[in-house]
């Protein structure tokens, strides 16, 4: 089969022929129809994230696809059916805390390396092999539409913050870092899940004012400063009443304060999950004020990824129109342009926008 392969960071990928993939018990092979490129594809092609990635191995993180073959203890799944091919694969030897792997992307952790190792090649492929759970089915789909629901791999990620926050119907939330690809869809999975109003934060007015075109009343949008108590005044004057959840997803070139900014802001027995990136690259920390949190009884946790439920969910937002996918612009690209298409996604990246690999 033709696949896209990352030989070695730094290297552009190459497209060339390689052995198709054996089923396993406990494995499913997909027929890959359609990949999402993530924005920042290059910068771990390029080595400058750093993410354990054992080469060579073909690249990709999730796919839309349909089922090619299944192992014995596949009791539902049939050949040919749709199915959304979830790049996190979890370790299954009953740890109260799973590693976990993004396939064809990074092990995450040195404890996830065996993980790596085995499910090492992603969706730039015709063909990918996954385990079982996580050929998550989605329903008949138009083959043309493929790479549009691509989009549930930016709309799961923010929907794993909300489902650790326990996100209730008709609650005011706080999407901090609204104008990127995961932010902005965040805005759209709170509505989805009936947030009574989100507010949407950035420091891109434009980006914020369409999200008010694209999503009406709904949304109240606070232009970031950078003046740590002028703009969560503008914040907790925007929202309609106190504000229950905060999800904050700024990217790593965000600063602390910005966090900061938003946690603040949350009301008593309030609840804040971390998706971000602030830290990342270095600098001060969130420095929180401890009687706040104590004698407000704040909830506040870290979220990687989403739980294995978590894409079944998705799929039925989005059947019910609860979630728009027509909300996404996409550019498609074939196989053999993966290095085109990577180079796009990193200058195209914003709020509903999306690049997108079809190897057939």
């Amino acid at each position: 089969m033709k696949a896209a392969v990352l030989k070695a960071f730094g290297s552009p990928l190459a497209i060339e022929t390689v052995p198709e993939p054996e089923l396993g018990t406990g494995e499913v092979i997909v027929d890959v129809v359609a990949s999402r490129v993530i924005a920042y594809s290059r910068d771990v092609i390029s080595g400058e994230r750093n993410y354990l990635l054992e080469l060579p191995a073909v690249f990709g993180p999730g796919a839309i696809g349909r089922v090619r073959a299944t192992g014995p203890d596949a009791t539902r799944l049939r050949q040919g059916d749709w199915v959304y091919c979830d790049p996190t694969v979890r370790s299954r030897d009953g740890a109260p805390s799973p590693d976990i792997a993004l396939q064809g992307l990074t092990a995450g952790s040195e404890a996830g390396m065996p993980l790596q190792r085995y499910f090492r090649d992603g969706a730039w492929a015709e063909q990918m092999r996954l385990p079982t759970e996580n050929a998550v089915p989605i329903g008949a789909i138009d083959g043309k539409d493929a790479a549009r629901w691509c989009a549930m791999g930016t709309l799961l990620v923010p929907y794993g913050g909300f489902l650790a926050a326990q996100l209730q119907a008709g609650e005011i939330v706080l999407v901090n870092g609204a104008t990127g690809g995961f932010g902005s869809a965040a805005v759209a999975v709170a509505l989805g899940m009936g947030a009574r109003c989100v507010i949407a934060t950035g420091r891109n007015e434009q980006a914020l004012a369409e999200l008010t075109q694209r999503f009406g009343a709904r949304v109240k949008t606070v232009p970031m400063r950078g003046d740590e108590a002028g703009d969560r005044a503008c914040i907790l004057q925007a929202a309609p009443g106190p504000i229950d959840c905060v999800l904050d997803i700024l990217p790593p070139a965000a600063n602390a304060v910005q966090v900061r900014t938003a946690i603040l802001a949350v009301r008593p027995y309030g609840r804040v999950v971390l998706m971000g990136g602030v830290g990342m690259l270095g600098g001060a920390g969130l420095d929180l004020p401890y009687p706040w949190m104590m004698r407000n009884c704040i909830t506040l946790r870290g979220q990687w990824m989403y739980p294995p439920h978590a894409a079944l969910l998705m799929t039925g937002l989005i059947r019910s129109s609860l979630v728009d996918l027509g909300q996404f612009e996409v550019t498609e690209f074939d196989l053999d342009r993966a290095n085109e298409a990577v180079a796009h996604a990193a200058a195209n990246s914003g709020p509903f926008r999306m690049t997108a690999i079809r190897p057939r």
